[in-house]
Order: C-alpha cells, then sequence, then structure tokens
C-alpha cells in the first residue's frame, strides 16, 4: 500500500484541488491522510473522505509541520510514503513516475519537480521562475554526476522506515529527512515527469519570511547534523549561472535584485543566531500570498 500525507494549515481553498489532484493519478491501492489544526480545512476534506473510504482525516495539535509529520506517519499502513501539502497540486501520472525508481533497492526516496504557477512577467514570478529551473538543472546534473541532492517537501516519496522522528522546532523536514536517506546508505532518485504545482510569494515581506525558514532551515541542519548543506558562499559560487535566462533588460536588472535580496537573506539568517532556540510557531508565519 502506499500513503500519500497531505500537511495543511487553514487551506480550506486549496486542499480540495490537492486531494482531487491526487485522485486523478489514479493509484492503486493507497490511502490518503489529511492533517490539518483548523476546522475550515478539515471540513472540506471531510466531504472527500465521505464519498472516498480510503481517504482518513487527522486533527493535529498545530505545533507545526513537523509534529503534525510524526503523527500522520504513526497512523500509515503504507510501507511507500508521499509526502506533499494542501497548497500545491500534482500533475496527472506524477505519481506513477515518482514510485517507479523505487523499484531499485538502492533508491531510498524519489523528489518531484516544482513549476511555478506564478507569472513570470514581474519580479517576483520572474524570481520563481529562475529558481525552479535551477533547481532542475541541478538535480539532473547532480545525477549524471552522482552528487547528492535534497528532496524538495512539495512533493517526494520514500521508504516509511528511512523517516526518523523529526525534532519538533525543525524548519526544514525535507532537508533533514534527505540527509538520514543518505545516511542509511541510500540514494535520492528524481522523477522530471513528476510535477508539483506551487504557488509563490507575491510580495517581498512574504518572500523573506518563506526563505528564511527554508534557507535558514538547511543551516538549522548544520546545527544538528555537523553538515553544511546550503550557505551563501555556495549560492553566490553558482549565481553566474543565473544569467542564462536573461532574455531581456528587465530580466538583468531583476536577477541583479535576486542577488541583493539574497545577500540580505543571508545576513538576516546569520545575524539570527538563536534561531534554533526560538519556538517552531514564531518562525513558521503563515505565508499569505502563497494561498
Amino acid at each position: 500500500m502506499i500513503s500519500i500525507i497531505i500537511t495543511s494549515y487553514k487551506e480550506p481553498k486549496t486542499i480540495g484541488k490537492a486531494i482531487e489532484s491526487i485522485l486523478k493519478n489514479n493509484l492503486k491501492d493507497y490511502e490518503i491522510l489529511v492533517t490539518a489544526p483548523d476546522d475550515e480545512t478539515l471540513n472540506v476534506a471531510k466531504n472527500y473522505s465521505k464519498k472516498y473510504k480510503n481517504i482518513k482525516i487527522i486533527k493535529d495539535k498545530g505545533n507545526g509541520k513537523p509534529t503534525a509529520l510524526n503523527l500522520a506517519i504513526s497512523k500509515t499502513k503504507g510501507e511507500t510514503l508521499i509526502l506533499t501539502d494542501g497548497d500545491v497540486y500534482i500533475g496527472e501520472d506524477s505519481l506513477f513516475h515518482l514510485l517507479e525508481p523505487l523499484k531499485n533497492k538502492e533508491i531510498g526516496a524519489v523528489t518531484g519537480n516544482p513549476i511555478s504557477l506564478n507569472n513570470k512577467n514581474n519580479k517576483l514570478g520572474y524570481w520563481a521562475y529562475v529558481l525552479t529551473n535551477v533547481a532542475n538543472k541541478r538535480r539532473k546534473k547532480a545525477i549524471k554526476i552522482k552528487k547528492r541532492f535534497f528532496c524538495s517537501g512539495y512533493l517526494f516519496a520514500i521508504r516509511k522506515n528511512l523517516i526518523p522522528k523529526l525534532p519538533e522546532n525543525l524548519f526544514s523536514e525535507d532537508g533533514f529527512i534527505s540527509h538520514n536517506v543518505y545516511e542509511n546508505d541510500f540514494k535520492i532518485a528524481y522523477s522530471e515527469k513528476s510535477k508539483v504545482f506551487v504557488k509563490y510569494p507575491l510580495n517581498f515581506r512574504d518572500w523573506i519570511l518563506q526563505k528564511k525558514r527554508s534557507a535558514g532551515g538547511y543551516n538549522q541542519i548544520k546545527k544538528f547534523n555537523g553538515i553544511e548543506i546550503r550557505s551563501f558562499k555556495k549560492e553566490a559560487l553558482g549565481f553566474l549561472n543565473l544569467f542564462r535566462f536573461v532574455t531581456q533588460t528587465k530580466e538583468l536588472v531583476w536577477l541583479i535584485e535576486l542577488f541583493l535580496a539574497r545577500v540580505y537573506l543571508w545576513a538576516v539568517i546569520y545575524k539570527d543566531i538563536n534561531l534554533n532556540k526560538k519556538s517552531h510557531k514564531s518562525i513558521w508565519q503563515r505565508v499569505e500570498s502563497t494561498k
């Protein structure tokens, strides 16, 4: 059996589409577990559970995504898990392609391919377009040169026994889980055909909120495991590769502004030396414009 977990929080407008996109993939022998702390989201999901017996509803305590995942995973029946979110939706046939690499016993997890829904004709939309395309190219290159890369939290499949108990104050569960896959001598595969459609931030405030907890989360993993996964230095070294996406003057300006924004972001992250000591709720603020 395949167990699909959708983690969500105050997403009644998008949870239905997230569930429907999974149903359209026509998997055999699977269950869907929807976890959320709020009644608005769960009430929408319950309408689907009345029609489909393989959909289960879990009300978590609202203590953050890691705690919600720990709870949901404890209730799964499958030995293979697919993790995704309530504010994204999955392309047709994406799950078939996502599961295919797990037939290889050396593969412990498979990551999907996030696709930006934002309009690339404005600055933040262009940033999302560039960064998602760069991530796609880097994953494909990593496979060729046999270099480590990590799963995207928007969509990935994993063998259940490779998921450790997640620390409650964890900010980047995808990075933490991916590191554990490698530590157990398994590989991570990439399914470019497994598309997951994502709405990225529409304003700079939300962009900083989202990136602070994602990039900062990887910095937190270094404190947990002593392994540096992402840093400003690593980003800066690869920044010149982004100029291949420039086709007009305004995009060049936006790309320079992206570099300055990343400098500011990492300054905020490095300045916040107490990130590990803060509560999950104080850092994991809702990014409204992505909903």
